[in-house]
């Protein structure tokens, strides 16, 4: 079992689903975010979308489930499902930034922006898995809700629109 599910990951047939909630109003429907990501050469701590010969491609899907105000700045938010085909370093959090829409309260690759609502930690959740079980061959989604803590976060915020 542990072999078929390796060779699943290997062979990038496991779907992989992020929630994030990220700076600014994204349209609504899907979007591909496609960049190589490697080492950022001004900070070792960091990746960033480099060039070809520098870095290895990654490829991130998303979706614009809704898009909010902070109450009191009026600053838009959108909360987005992601969908990372390839598994790079920090993907996620790399293309998001590169596409000037970084994850609220992320301190790496956030920029140094000022929160437009209190959150207790980074807003990028691991919310659903999908992969074929190696016995039957059937396939298995298996999600995670949102945690207390980031659910409170989207409460506070002014509704969609």
């Amino acid at each position: 079992a542990q072999r078929a599910l390796q060779a699943q990951f290997e062979a990038r047939q496991v779907r992989k689903t992020y929630l994030a909630l990220v700076y600014g109003s994204l349209d609504p429907g899907d979007g591909e975010i496609r960049g190589p990501i490697g080492r950022d050469t001004r900070d070792r701590k960091r990746m960033a979308v480099v060039s070809a010969a520098r870095g290895r491609m990654a490829v991130t899907r998303y979706e614009t489930r809704a898009v909010y105000r902070a109450p009191t700045s009026g600053a838009r938010l959108s909360l987005l499902a992601c969908h990372p085909l390839t598994g790079r370093t920090h993907q996620i959090r790399v293309h998001l930034a590169h596409i000037r829409h970084p994850i609220v309260a992320d301190e790496l690759y956030g920029a140094r922006r000022r929160l437009p609502v209190a959150c207790p930690r980074q807003f990028l959740h691991a919310h659903g898995l999908r992969f074929r079980l190696p016995s039957s061959g059937a396939e298995l989604q298996l999600e995670s809700p949102l945690p207390e803590d980031l659910a409170q976060v989207l409460h506070r915020l002014a509704p969609p629109g």
